[in-house]
């Protein structure tokens, strides 16, 4: 059986089944963590291999049916997949790559690949279709299931705790995390691999679910030619898959890492590290970003200040301001949002904001709004604030938005809608049509962020917003150079709404 070591907090039992020993392989369906290093899913599935002497199939499914599915995701997941393939040449184990199409869906492909396992693991992740789909796997598989977390530093499910702000989920971090840290998937697991080579899938299996290698085989642009998805969102130029996110990260950490505390917020210049569509899909992991980091500045878990359990963001790690910085994004504020979506099942819903967030805008309700649009206005950037529009052509254009102007883009769809309802229906729909890192916790931890969630109530109270806290674009072009960002994304002349 697998090492006893094996972390159990990162584990999620499925069912009570037995292993399979007469089965044909152990099977990793892999859903989220989609690379071949540093992933406890991956990891715990050559475990299981090596114990029971099978051959390991790793199926990595891509759907075409999911909402919000579109040319760009599958563009940025298909550069993933490519990624893996070649990584997965020489090793010993099999990838099998699957994209649905309309000649081949994936109707009943989980049920006929874990017939033949001995067990099958997947991976945990709380946001999404994963949650549906991983009690889906719970009643269909014939043999013992796991799904298996690999999203943080901290296991998702390692408290039952909601934490309102981000300062008492830093506190929590500061006692546990050290404990963490010390904990990592392998960075290599497939090195000196030795497992029996997979016989041959059927033909009626290969038939039916071809494996997607040719196609990966082809130039992107001819991917697409008979997918159907729900969406025509066209892709972006940002690339997918691990290179990729590795070669971001490589920029990021020798050119703009230092400066990150000073500069993360400025508008006119490129100073975020570009990796957050990168973490969505699984392409890079916190680990080996976290480890880096440690490695560059001669920090280990022993050398973190234990001494300090106050929420503070300075000097704890230990570091520079910069990676300091950094990292409590990556860390507080990113896993913040995953502790939410674990532990509520409701995290997408109004009726979950904070209870002064929950008045305060309820009795701002029927306030006169100064503009009220619709979403096919919003979505087309047919407002009469040209840095809102830029915010929303970048989203559409690009698949994301700069950090600071995500919160602003939120907080004015806030005051331009019928209702706060009705903003955080607009804002979600939006988001998760072309944002690359949406359908994500951190995505609708930043939704509700704009609507109090994870904040304290502010004043003066004001018309439609009440006490949560209060953005205007004006304001930002006061404190930031925004003439850049509109020049790119919004050229149009127009006042910057106050």
């Amino acid at each position: 059986m697998p090492t006893p070591n094996f972390p159990s907090s990162r584990l999620l039992a499925l069912n009570q089944k037995p292993v399979k020993p007469d089965g044909s392989y152990v099977l990793y369906w892999m859903v989220s963590n989609r690379r071949m290093v540093y992933n406890y899913s991956l990891d715990r599935a050559i475990a299981y291999a090596v114990s029971l002497n099978k051959p390991l199939l790793v199926v990595e499914p891509l759907a075409k049916g999911y909402r919000w599915s579109s040319p760009r995701f599958h563009q940025f997941i298909m550069q993933g997949m490519k990624s893996n393939m070649h990584a997965a040449k020489n090793v010993a184990l099999t990838y099998y790559p699957f994209v649905e199409t309309d000649e081949y869906p994936q109707e009943g492909m989980l049920r006929t690949f874990a017939s033949s396992a001995c067990v099958v693991i997947t991976d945990d992740f709380p946001c999404f279709f994963i949650p549906q789909f991983v009690r889906k796997l719970s009643q269909i598989a014939p043999c013992l299931s796991e799904a298996v977390d690999s999203n943080g530093i901290l296991p998702i499910r390692g408290t039952d705790r909601l934490f309102t702000v981000a300062h008492s989920f830093r506190r929590h971090c500061q006692k546990v995390l050290p404990d963490f840290l010390s904990e990592s998937p392998l960075s290599s697991p497939t090195s000196n691999l030795s497992l029996p080579r997979l016989e041959p899938l059927g033909d009626d299996v290969i038939s039916r679910w071809p494996s997607a290698e040719p196609l990966l085989s082809q130039s992107d642009s001819q991917w697409m030619t008979n997918i159907t998805t729900r969406l025509d969102t066209p892709s972006t130029d940002l690339v997918g898959g691990r290179c990729a996110a590795l070669e971001h990260w490589r920029r990021f950490k020798h050119t703009r890492l230092d400066n990150y505390h000073l500069k993360r917020s400025h508008i006119d210049v490129d100073a975020t590290s570009c990796l957050s569509p990168y973490l969505h899909f699984g392409h890079i992991s916190p680990h080996e970003l976290v480890r880096d980091i440690q490695d560059r500045g001669n920090i280990r878990p022993e050398h973190l200040r234990r001494s300090i359990v106050d929420g503070r963001r300075e000097r704890w790690w230990q570091m520079p301001p910069g990676p300091e910085a950094f990292l409590d994004q990556l860390i507080t504020w990113r896993e913040l949002g995953y502790n939410r979506c674990a532990n509520d099942p409701a995290y997408d819903k109004f009726e979950t904001l904070p209870e002064w967030a929950l008045a305060t805008l309820n009795i701002h309700r029927n306030d006169e709004r100064p503009y009220i649009y619709s979403i096919e206005e919003f979505d087309l950037s047919l407002t009469h604030d040209p840095l809102w529009n830029a915010t929303q052509n970048q989203l559409r254009k690009q698949g994301t938005i700069h950090n600071y102007l995500r919160m602003l883009w939120g907080k004015k769809i806030l005051h331009w809608s019928e209702s706060p309802e009705t903003a955080l229906s607009i804002m979600i729909e939006l988001n998760n049509r072309y944002a690359l890192d949406g359908r994500n916790p951190n995505s609708y931890s930043g939704i509700f962020w704009c609507l109090g969630r994870f904040d304290r109530a502010w004043g003066p109270e004001r018309a439609v917003f009440g006490k949560v806290r209060y953005m205007t674009s004006q304001s930002t072009a006061r404190k930031y150079n925004v003439s850049t960002y509109l020049d790119q994304f919004a050229p149009e002349q127009g006042n910057i709404d106050a």
